[in-house]
Protein backbone atom coordinates (compact mmCIF):
# COMPACT_ATOMS: atom_id res chain seq x y z
CA UNK A 1 0.00 0.00 0.00
CA UNK A 2 1.08 3.59 -0.58
CA UNK A 3 1.42 6.13 2.22
CA UNK A 4 -1.79 7.81 1.01
CA UNK A 5 -3.68 4.54 1.31
CA UNK A 6 -2.49 3.81 4.85
CA UNK A 7 -2.73 7.33 6.28
CA UNK A 8 -5.69 8.34 8.42
CA UNK A 9 -8.28 10.32 6.45
CA UNK A 10 -8.83 13.68 8.14
CA UNK A 11 -12.49 14.70 7.87
CA UNK A 12 -14.25 18.01 8.47
CA UNK A 13 -18.00 18.11 9.22
CA UNK A 14 -19.80 21.31 8.22
CA UNK A 15 -23.49 21.41 9.12
CA UNK A 16 -25.61 23.81 11.13
CA UNK A 17 -27.43 20.96 12.89
CA UNK A 18 -25.42 19.75 15.87
CA UNK A 19 -27.25 16.43 16.05
CA UNK A 20 -26.42 15.69 12.43
CA UNK A 21 -22.74 16.44 13.06
CA UNK A 22 -22.76 14.27 16.18
CA UNK A 23 -24.27 11.34 14.29
CA UNK A 24 -21.78 11.61 11.44
CA UNK A 25 -18.88 12.04 13.87
CA UNK A 26 -19.85 8.88 15.74
CA UNK A 27 -19.96 6.81 12.53
CA UNK A 28 -16.73 8.25 11.12
CA UNK A 29 -14.93 8.01 14.48
CA UNK A 30 -15.67 4.29 14.63
CA UNK A 31 -13.46 3.70 11.57
CA UNK A 32 -9.78 2.91 12.10
CA UNK A 33 -8.75 4.85 8.98
CA UNK A 34 -10.73 8.06 9.64
CA UNK A 35 -10.67 10.91 12.12
CA UNK A 36 -12.98 13.93 12.48
CA UNK A 37 -10.61 16.86 13.00
CA UNK A 38 -13.00 19.80 12.48
CA UNK A 39 -16.67 20.48 13.16
CA UNK A 40 -18.27 23.73 12.02
CA UNK A 41 -21.79 25.14 12.04
CA UNK A 42 -21.52 27.23 8.86
CA UNK A 43 -19.25 27.89 5.90
CA UNK A 44 -17.52 30.93 7.40
CA UNK A 45 -16.53 29.08 10.56
CA UNK A 46 -15.36 26.14 8.45
CA UNK A 47 -13.07 28.34 6.35
CA UNK A 48 -11.55 29.88 9.48
CA UNK A 49 -10.81 26.46 10.98
CA UNK A 50 -9.62 24.94 7.72
CA UNK A 51 -7.09 27.73 7.42
CA UNK A 52 -5.09 26.26 10.28
CA UNK A 53 -6.07 22.58 10.29
CA UNK A 54 -5.09 20.26 7.41
CA UNK A 55 -8.08 18.26 6.17
CA UNK A 56 -8.47 15.67 3.42
CA UNK A 57 -12.25 15.46 2.97
CA UNK A 58 -15.00 17.93 3.88
CA UNK A 59 -18.64 16.89 4.31
CA UNK A 60 -20.43 20.15 3.47
CA UNK A 61 -24.10 20.96 4.01
CA UNK A 62 -25.75 23.18 1.38
CA UNK A 63 -28.12 25.38 3.38
CA UNK A 64 -26.49 27.07 6.38
CA UNK A 65 -26.59 30.55 7.97
CA UNK A 66 -23.82 33.17 7.62
CA UNK A 67 -22.17 31.40 4.66
CA UNK A 68 -23.79 28.53 2.81
CA UNK A 69 -22.06 25.43 1.49
CA UNK A 70 -21.89 26.72 -2.08
CA UNK A 71 -19.87 29.82 -1.21
CA UNK A 72 -17.63 27.86 1.15
CA UNK A 73 -16.99 25.18 -1.48
CA UNK A 74 -16.04 27.78 -4.06
CA UNK A 75 -13.60 29.35 -1.59
CA UNK A 76 -12.09 26.00 -0.65
CA UNK A 77 -11.60 24.64 -4.15
CA UNK A 78 -10.48 27.97 -5.57
CA UNK A 79 -6.95 27.39 -4.31
CA UNK A 80 -6.31 30.69 -2.54
CA UNK A 81 -2.81 29.64 -1.45
CA UNK A 82 -0.58 28.55 -4.36
CA UNK A 83 1.12 25.77 -2.38
CA UNK A 84 -2.02 24.59 -0.61
CA UNK A 85 -3.72 21.33 -1.45
CA UNK A 86 -7.47 21.92 -1.41
CA UNK A 87 -9.48 19.28 0.45
CA UNK A 88 -12.05 17.24 -1.44
CA UNK A 89 -15.62 18.33 -0.80
CA UNK A 90 -18.68 16.08 -0.59
CA UNK A 91 -21.94 18.03 -0.63
CA UNK A 92 -24.57 16.93 1.90
CA UNK A 93 -28.24 17.55 1.24
CA UNK A 94 -31.65 16.39 2.35
CA UNK A 95 -32.99 16.87 -1.17
CA UNK A 96 -32.66 14.25 -3.90
CA UNK A 97 -32.91 16.94 -6.57
CA UNK A 98 -31.37 20.04 -5.10
CA UNK A 99 -30.89 22.69 -7.78
CA UNK A 100 -27.95 24.15 -5.88
CA UNK A 101 -25.83 21.01 -5.86
CA UNK A 102 -24.77 21.24 -9.50
CA UNK A 103 -23.42 24.72 -8.82
CA UNK A 104 -21.29 23.25 -6.04
CA UNK A 105 -20.03 20.46 -8.28
CA UNK A 106 -19.12 22.98 -10.96
CA UNK A 107 -17.30 24.96 -8.26
CA UNK A 108 -15.14 21.94 -7.53
CA UNK A 109 -17.00 19.60 -5.18
CA UNK A 110 -16.15 15.94 -5.70
CA UNK A 111 -19.54 14.47 -4.98
CA UNK A 112 -22.99 14.61 -3.53
CA UNK A 113 -24.54 12.55 -0.75
CA UNK A 114 -27.99 12.43 0.76
CA UNK A 115 -28.02 12.94 4.52
CA UNK A 116 -30.17 9.85 4.96
CA UNK A 117 -27.80 7.65 2.96
CA UNK A 118 -26.73 4.45 4.79
CA UNK A 119 -23.60 4.90 6.92
CA UNK A 120 -21.63 2.49 4.75
CA UNK A 121 -22.42 4.63 1.68
CA UNK A 122 -21.13 7.75 3.42
CA UNK A 123 -17.94 5.98 4.51
CA UNK A 124 -17.40 4.59 1.02
CA UNK A 125 -17.86 8.09 -0.43
CA UNK A 126 -15.22 9.53 1.89
CA UNK A 127 -12.73 6.83 0.96
CA UNK A 128 -13.51 7.20 -2.74
CA UNK A 129 -12.90 10.94 -2.94
CA UNK A 130 -9.81 10.61 -0.75
CA UNK A 131 -8.37 8.27 -3.40
CA UNK A 132 -8.93 11.02 -5.95
CA UNK A 133 -12.08 9.67 -7.55
CA UNK A 134 -15.47 11.34 -7.47
CA UNK A 135 -18.72 9.97 -6.13
CA UNK A 136 -20.89 9.52 -9.22
CA UNK A 137 -21.95 5.89 -8.93
CA UNK A 138 -24.99 6.34 -6.65
CA UNK A 139 -28.13 6.64 -8.74
CA UNK A 140 -29.15 9.76 -6.83
CA UNK A 141 -26.14 11.64 -8.18
CA UNK A 142 -26.80 10.56 -11.77
CA UNK A 143 -30.47 11.54 -11.44
CA UNK A 144 -29.43 14.92 -10.06
CA UNK A 145 -27.04 15.64 -12.93
CA UNK A 146 -29.55 14.40 -15.52
CA UNK A 147 -32.32 16.56 -14.08
CA UNK A 148 -30.22 19.69 -13.89
CA UNK A 149 -28.75 19.12 -17.34
CA UNK A 150 -32.30 19.35 -18.68
CA UNK A 151 -33.18 22.60 -16.93
CA UNK A 152 -29.84 24.40 -17.16
CA UNK A 153 -30.11 27.61 -19.23
CA UNK A 154 -28.25 27.50 -22.55
CA UNK A 155 -25.95 30.36 -21.55
CA UNK A 156 -24.68 28.31 -18.60
CA UNK A 157 -23.90 25.23 -20.65
CA UNK A 158 -20.42 24.24 -21.76
CA UNK A 159 -20.04 24.71 -25.56
CA UNK A 160 -19.92 21.35 -27.43
CA UNK A 161 -16.72 22.48 -29.18
CA UNK A 162 -14.78 21.54 -26.05
CA UNK A 163 -15.25 17.89 -27.03
CA UNK A 164 -13.30 18.41 -30.26
CA UNK A 165 -10.08 17.90 -28.33
CA UNK A 166 -11.07 14.34 -27.37
CA UNK A 167 -10.18 11.28 -29.43
CA UNK A 168 -12.92 8.78 -30.31
CA UNK A 169 -11.75 6.43 -27.57
CA UNK A 170 -11.67 9.26 -25.02
CA UNK A 171 -15.27 10.10 -25.96
CA UNK A 172 -16.22 6.46 -25.40
CA UNK A 173 -14.59 6.55 -21.98
CA UNK A 174 -16.37 9.80 -21.07
CA UNK A 175 -19.75 8.33 -22.05
CA UNK A 176 -19.12 5.30 -19.83
CA UNK A 177 -17.99 7.56 -16.99
CA UNK A 178 -21.27 9.45 -17.34
CA UNK A 179 -23.14 6.17 -17.01
CA UNK A 180 -21.48 5.63 -13.64
CA UNK A 181 -19.04 2.93 -14.73
CA UNK A 182 -15.90 2.37 -12.67
CA UNK A 183 -12.48 2.05 -14.29
CA UNK A 184 -12.70 -1.72 -13.90
CA UNK A 185 -16.10 -1.83 -15.61
CA UNK A 186 -14.93 0.47 -18.42
CA UNK A 187 -11.89 -1.75 -18.99
CA UNK A 188 -14.09 -4.84 -19.25
CA UNK A 189 -16.52 -3.15 -21.64
CA UNK A 190 -13.80 -1.81 -23.93
CA UNK A 191 -11.58 -4.93 -23.65
CA UNK A 192 -8.53 -2.96 -22.49
CA UNK A 193 -6.35 -2.94 -19.39
CA UNK A 194 -7.51 -0.93 -16.38
CA UNK A 195 -4.23 1.02 -16.51
CA UNK A 196 -5.14 2.08 -20.05
CA UNK A 197 -8.52 3.32 -18.83
CA UNK A 198 -6.84 5.36 -16.08
CA UNK A 199 -4.66 6.97 -18.73
CA UNK A 200 -7.69 7.81 -20.86
CA UNK A 201 -9.57 9.22 -17.85
CA UNK A 202 -6.61 11.41 -16.96
CA UNK A 203 -6.42 12.77 -20.51
CA UNK A 204 -10.18 13.43 -20.58
CA UNK A 205 -9.99 15.41 -17.33
CA UNK A 206 -6.99 17.40 -18.57
CA UNK A 207 -8.55 18.25 -21.94
CA UNK A 208 -11.89 19.25 -20.40
CA UNK A 209 -10.23 21.23 -17.60
CA UNK A 210 -12.17 19.09 -15.12
CA UNK A 211 -11.00 18.62 -11.55
CA UNK A 212 -12.46 15.13 -11.31
CA UNK A 213 -14.95 12.67 -12.78
CA UNK A 214 -18.04 14.51 -11.57
CA UNK A 215 -17.08 17.70 -13.39
CA UNK A 216 -16.31 15.68 -16.52
CA UNK A 217 -19.72 14.02 -16.34
CA UNK A 218 -21.40 17.41 -16.01
CA UNK A 219 -19.62 18.50 -19.20
CA UNK A 220 -20.80 15.33 -20.96
CA UNK A 221 -24.41 16.23 -20.21
CA UNK A 222 -24.09 19.97 -20.84
CA UNK A 223 -22.57 19.42 -24.28
CA UNK A 224 -25.16 16.84 -25.26
CA UNK A 225 -22.64 13.99 -25.59
CA UNK A 226 -24.84 12.15 -23.12
CA UNK A 227 -28.55 12.80 -22.74
CA UNK A 228 -30.78 11.97 -19.77
CA UNK A 229 -32.12 8.44 -20.00
CA UNK A 230 -29.60 7.35 -22.61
Amino acid sequence: MTAAETATIRVALVDDQQLVRAGFAMVIGSQPDMDVVIEAGDGAQALRLLGSHPVDVVLMDVRMPTMDGLAATAELTGGTAPDAVAPRVIILTTFDLDEYVLQAIKAGASGFLLKDAPPEEMLAAIRTVHRGDAVIAPSSTRRLIEHLAEVLPDEQRTPPAILDALTDREREVLVLMARGRSNTEIAAELFVAEATVKTHVGRVLAKLGARDRVQAVVVAYETGLVTPGS
